[in-house]
């Protein structure tokens, strides 16, 4: 399984969130504190910084090898600031059989497209279900899946259920959206005669609002009951959390947010925590969406629990 963070606020140093906490999400590539798997398949991230150049186009950066060792991300990381910025650390199974390489790196964006998204999870026989999901896929989407991966399949699916997927959506079209993906192959997979559980974590931005969406299809009481049997990388619900405050950084020799009880200025969803000291962060409910969208200089957040 992967990790991944989105930040949205003041401005930050992209070292501050990639490289220098000690549970940096570069960190969790190799040294994972809720997760008993590596994430070696590769690292994707992309920042919007509104005093560049072509402001509303993010930076860019894709690699399918391991972070810590990446010396041009590193440099990046060192130079660059941004209000908002999705980073993702790729996990996959141990086996000779899987595609490593940067067509399959998160984050997904396909060109034109407003919403960008990384994914924490495993679809469960993939395979079976894409026919059925391409009866809800626009052609034009479609027809730019590059890569061999579950996750690029969900963000076609997710696209296709925006009225206009080139255009920024309204915070409440984009939840909207998110709950019809999840309908959607939850349909699927009951067509298929699907009850294993699989897990179907998401990271959305646009880069003014972003989404997290903690979710596992058949994990226990949710809808239908316990599955047949869990998937063995769904043996625990796959964690996800945010913190949200005035400021994150470096503060009496731990990195943290301070500031919670104040208007927050700046908030990040993570898989797990970026530093040892979880203090000031919150676990996002199970079957839920945590949701941020800039309001003037502020991001505006709210916790919205999934319709069963």
């Amino acid at each position: 399984m992967c990790r991944a963070m989105m930040y949205l606020g003041e401005p930050v140093q992209l070292d501050d969130l990639l490289f220098k906490p000690d549970s940096s999400l570069v960190n969790q590539a190799y040294m994972p504190r809720m997760l008993h798997m590596l994430n070696l398949a590769g690292f994707g991230m992309m920042a919007w910084d509104s005093t560049s150049f072509v402001p509303d186009v993010p930076h860019r950066y894709r690699s399918p090898s391991l972070p810590i060792f990446d010396g041009n991300l590193k440099s990046l990381a060192i130079k660059t600031r941004a209000e908002c910025v999705i980073a993702h650390v790729r996990g996959v199974a141990y086996s000779t059989s899987v595609k490593v390489s940067e067509q399959n790196t998160h984050p997904f964006h396909f060109p034109g497209a407003a919403v960008a998204m990384a994914h924490n999870g495993d679809i469960y026989r993939i395979g079976d279900l894409k026919r059925t999901l391409a009866e809800a896929i626009a052609p034009d989407l479609l027809a730019q899946i590059s890569g061999s991966t579950d996750s690029e399949w969900v963000y076609a699916l997710l696209l296709s259920q925006l009225a206009d997927w080139r255009a920024e959506p309204a915070p409440d079209e984009l939840v909207a959206a998110v709950q019809r993906t999840v309908d959607l192959i939850e349909a699927a997979r009951r067509r298929h005669g699907i009850a294993i559980s699989s897990s179907c974590n998401l990271f959305l931005t646009t880069g003014r609002q972003i989404l997290g969406l903690r979710h596992c299809f058949d994990f226990g009481h949710y809808r239908t009951g316990s599955p047949d049997q869990l998937h063995e990388a769904n043996m625990t619900f796959l964690s996800m959390w945010f913190t949200t405050g005035r400021d994150y950084g470096l503060h009496d020799g731990e990195w943290q947010m301070v500031g919670g009880e104040e208007e927050p200025r700046a908030i990040i969803i993570a898989s797990e925590p970026l530093s040892s000291n979880s203090a000031t962060w919150m676990p996002v409910p199970e079957y839920a969406i945590v949701h941020a969208v800039m309001d003037g200089k502020r991001p505006d957040f709210r916790v919205i629990p999934l319709e069963r």
